[in-house]
């Protein structure tokens, strides 16, 4: 209800543009979670500006598996971690030794929120991430795109683009600034993960990969993972007919959230954010990559993400279905339930798939 009311709120009285202009990528009343460059179970993490014009940032998960045995540090107590935490003050940490260093995957995360809230520093999406990436042996790179309604379509979507170009210069001792992308990332094995509204962004990136092709070499898209996409249509689905009204994230809210995020002008349950199936949208779906679609029971859109994914395997398009029973939207990625069994049975399926 609250979350509802603000929308309401935001809908009658827009926020002032004029004060954002680098837009926002995170809400004062939504918890974030500390980076730790120093690896802590397992995983070392570090916020990166990306668009110094913008709030457009990423916070990059690096499993110690990336290190040689000989570089990973020994067990620390307690004492010893807090004390190293508060030395690092977020510019420390760890630094590559520029020789052996272990070549990772790179997973690009886009969170949930629909549109107007999350971001990639939460508790939860951090929490998330750092499962994923210690399960997948992966380099995770969260974007904490820009929100609406001060930053409307297209603005995340090119965010999206815009930190895929960014992986790219990071590979390359030349023009990379990022040392841990620099040392560890193969961007010829990169993996785009969207979770909600997430999941569109990371379609539509997707899709631009491949139509630019080789200009984004040396990073290529091998595959994409979409949980409980945010589409929409004007057709009405049966899950959409049977759950509109019921458990959290209904139709109403979800509405809202399209509202602040399309232009007045724009707004179409056909629109090409949200019906990745609308007519006349390119490419054709024959050259999408392969695509895992994680899809919840008890969630309205479910039957929209499961007849893309439909239709990507009528194209001969590698894209296998994950239903979860008793599940809701955001089962796998919201901090209440990331300790559920559906939730971690979730993140190792993904990960099975993924390898």
């Amino acid at each position: 209800m609250r979350l509802k009311n603000r929308l309401q709120g935001w809908i009658q009285t827009p926020p002032d543009e004029s004060s954002n202009q680098e837009g926002v990528r995170t809400r004062p009343e939504e918890p974030v979670s500390a980076s730790n460059p120093s690896f802590t179970d397992g995983i070392a993490t570090k916020d990166i500006r990306v668009d110094p014009s913008t709030a457009l940032s990423v916070r990059i998960f690096l499993p110690e598996s990336a290190l040689l045995p000989s570089e990973r540090p020994q067990p620390k107590s307690k004492a010893e971690e807090s004390s190293l935490k508060s030395e690092n003050n977020g510019d420390q940490g760890y630094t590559p030794s520029g020789q052996n260093c272990r070549k990772l995957p790179i997973m690009l995360q886009f969170h949930g929120g629909g549109w107007v809230s999350g971001s990639n520093d939460s508790v939860a999406n951090d929490s998330f991430c750092q499962r994923i990436a210690k399960l997948c042996d992966a380099i995770v790179v969260a974007v904490g795109y820009r929100l609406a309604p001060e930053s409307k379509y297209p603005a995340a979507f090119e965010d999206g683009l815009k930190v895929l170009n960014w992986l790219g210069k990071q590979s390359n001792n030349s023009t990379g600034d990022e040392p841990w992308l620099v040392a560890h990332a193969d961007p010829s094995r990169c993996v785009l993960l969207g979770v909600s509204c997430g999941a569109n962004i990371a379609d539509y990136v997707a899709r631009r990969t491949v139509e630019l092709g080789k200009e984004l070499d040396p990073v290529k898209v091998v595959a994409q993972i979409l949980m409980y996409p945010f589409f929409l249509a004007n057709e009405p689905t049966q899950s959409e007919i049977r759950l509109a009204n019921t458990y959290f994230y209904d139709k109403a809210i979800c509405l809202l959230a399209w509202q602040l995020f399309l232009p007045k002008d724009e707004f179409s349950l056909e629109h090409p954010a949200a019906n990745p199936l609308a007519p006349n949208r390119g490419p054709p779906l024959k050259l999408m990559p392969p695509t895992l679609t994680v899809v919840a029971e008890h969630d309205w859109m479910r039957d929209q993400g499961v007849a893309y994914s439909e239709e990507l395997r009528k194209v001969n398009v590698p894209a296998p279905l994950l239903d979860y029973k008793d599940t809701v939207h955001e089962f796998a990625t919201l901090e209440m339930l990331l300790k559920t069994p559906q939730a971690e049975a979730c993140a190792e399926d993904i990960c099975i798939w993924v390898k």
